[in-house]
């Protein structure tokens, strides 16, 4: 049998690879500077502005199921290189666009799709490399590529739309896009066959939910489980996604600040914050224990967020509004590995995150159609809060035991 490369080798370098590919990925989180063109160069709607994002994260959420699959049994690189062309084609359609009906099929659906390709072959090759231990780490190193993604898409998606125009913009974005992406998809790998990472050294700290069996997704399904985390998911993310599509033009009607990029980029920074120390902090406390926390505190930040009204307290909000976010997509896979196992977590998790194309849905929407009948946020903020209370009484009843909790047969 072939002797597996050592995890702190070849695991980093897939974990590198992995962050560098959302790096790319992130330039989902920039639309807030897009739909801020959009509404006052074209004069969009702001509903309109935000449709192209909420179908971009609705087809990445579907697409992750079938890419979750792909990569479980074909491997991450070719995942991600034909998720990475389509990515490009689809920002580089959205030059060619001039209706929300066009921008919906390319940034949209084939946009979303080649996100959710990238983005299935990466997390998960990566965790494969490391040990129960380590998962909730490596999880958020790896995710926070996506979210520190905005820190320098967003300056430069509003330096390109100073400098050029729209459809400019978006044919740059998406040529860089597709090279970056098929360059760096040459260093994804899944371990070989065999492969076995380093047992935790004495007095390591152990997650509080322990490795479960390798359930399959037909398995899955049947268990209470999954669907905690599939709710807790599509509520909690659809606040940070509400604040994420609109913050530019919130900034603007509610701080009375123009500079709505830089709310944005410190979202991401926060939101890639938030990636790492919950992924620290949820192997030493545990991830039920961690979302409650995040849950918490964000439902206190949109309940104070209509008083952000000067651009001092609109930073902080962004930048809370990030750090809790963040925690989602590193707790998310993270619990579903510690639940299911890693065998098919591509799948496994391509399930769970349909979660987050509900929220994608659900949040833009909300912000933009409050907005547009009330002429205020504050409605959407309320709303936000209850549902990411209900998402912390779903996280404590997330259980800490190993094994799965099967659904009584009567509720199949």
């Amino acid at each position: 049998m072939t002797e597996p490369m050592p995890a702190n080798n070849r695991g980093w370098i897939v974990v590198l690879a992995g962050i560098a590919i959302n790096l790319v990925l992130g330039s989902l989180y920039a639309w807030g500077v897009l739909a801020k063109a959009l509404v006052v160069d074209w004069h969009w709607s702001r509903t309109d502005a935000a449709l192209p994002f909420t179908v971009s994260t609705a087809a990445f959420a579907v697409m992750m199921i079938f890419a979750g699959r792909m990569q479980d049994r074909l491997g991450p690189r070719v995942v991600a290189v034909l998720g990475g062309i389509m990515f490009g084609i689809g920002l580089v359609g959205s030059s060619a666009a001039r209706s929300p009906g066009v921008m919906l099929l390319t940034y949209g659906l084939l946009g979303g799709m080649g996100i959710g390709l990238c983005y299935s072959a990466t997390t998960p090759p990566a965790i494969k490399w490391f040990p129960a231990h380590k998962k909730g780490l490596v999880t958020g190193m790896v995710v926070s590529g996506v979210g520190l993604a905005a820190v320098y898409v967003s300056p430069l998606t509003q330096f390109l739309l100073q400098k050029t125009s729209i459809p400019q913009t978006f044919l740059i974005l998406g040529i860089g896009a597709t090279v970056a992406i098929s360059l760096v998809s040459m260093f994804l790998a899944n371990p070989p066959a065999g492969f076995q990472p380093a047992a935790a050294p004495t007095g390591a700290p152990r997650p509080k939910m322990g490795t479960a069996a390798q359930l399959d997704w037909h398995e899955m399904v049947r268990t209470a489980e999954f669907y905690r985390l599939w709710s807790m998911f599509a509520l909690t993310a659809s606040a940070g996604l509400m604040i994420i599509a609109h913050v530019a033009i919130i900034a603007r009607e509610q701080a009375r600040w123009e500079w709505g990029f830089v709310p944005v980029a410190l979202l991401a920074i926060f939101n890639t914050l938030g990636r790492i120390v919950s992924g620290y902090v949820s192997d030493r406390i545990g991830r039920r224990e961690t979302m409650l926390l995040a849950f918490v505190l964000q439902a206190v930040n949109m309940l104070a967020f209509a008083f952000y009204t000067t651009p001092g307290l609109l930073v902080f909000g962004s930048a809370f509004t990030g750090l809790c976010y963040g925690t989602i997509f590193t707790l998310m896979p993270a619990a579903t590995a510690d639940s299911y196992g890693v065998k098919n977590l591509g799948v496994n998790y391509g399930l769970v995150f349909t979660a987050f194309g509900v929220a994608g849905i659900l949040g833009p929407i909300l912000g933009g159609r409050i907005r547009d009948l009330s002429g205020s946020y504050t409605a959407s903020y309320v709303i936000s809060a209850v549902m990411l209370l209900i998402g912390s009484g779903l996280a404590f009843r997330t259980r800490k035991s190993q094994a799965a909790e099967a659904i009584p047969s009567r509720a199949r």
